[in-house]
């Protein structure tokens, strides 16, 4: 860390603590060659997720969006809060830990209707309804099928 008197860029941490909000260190230096102190804060550096619709629009990723997206989908079930919450924080840590900073929204319609497939069923095919874009019973036959067989298998 460069030294704001003196321009040196050595310094020593003397102390370190988090702010009221948890979101930044603050760090008092000393500076090894005038002696001078000065703070610095630490943040996380998060890079913007960028989401590629359908019609090839982009827009930053949106957490509140896919959140209601899952309790629409989750009303009248007895889906817990929490439950739904860890859902869109999982999703959210994944595109955060992938190294692309686009990812299509199919890909996050996938990644929720997955987790949605072990949280409720009904919660799912309500879901991928809207997702998929379902235009007629056979489409939406077809995913209840798919569902049925997995649920078989798995017993």
């Amino acid at each position: 860390m460069k030294c704001p008197f003196c321009g040196f860029s050595e310094s020593k941490v003397i102390d370190s603590r988090p702010t009221d909000e948890n979101e930044r260190i603050r760090r008092r230096r000393e500076c090894l060659q005038c002696g001078k102190r000065f703070t610095t804060y630490e943040v996380i550096e998060s890079l913007p997720i960028i989401v590629v619709k359908r019609d090839n629009s982009r827009e930053v990723f949106d957490r509140q969006k896919l959140f209601n997206g899952l309790m629409r989908a989750c009303e009248k079930r007895p889906v817990p809060f929490e439950a739904l919450d860890k859902v869109v924080n999982d999703i959210e840590a994944k595109l955060q830990n992938s190294l692309d900073r686009e990812v299509t929204a199919q890909q996050i319609g996938e990644y929720a209707m997955e987790a949605l497939k072990d949280i409720d069923a009904i919660a799912y095919v309500r879901f991928a309804s809207v997702y998929r874009q379902f235009t007629d019973i056979s489409s939406f036959q077809e995913t209840i099928t798919k569902l049925l067989s997995a649920a078989k298998d798995e017993k």
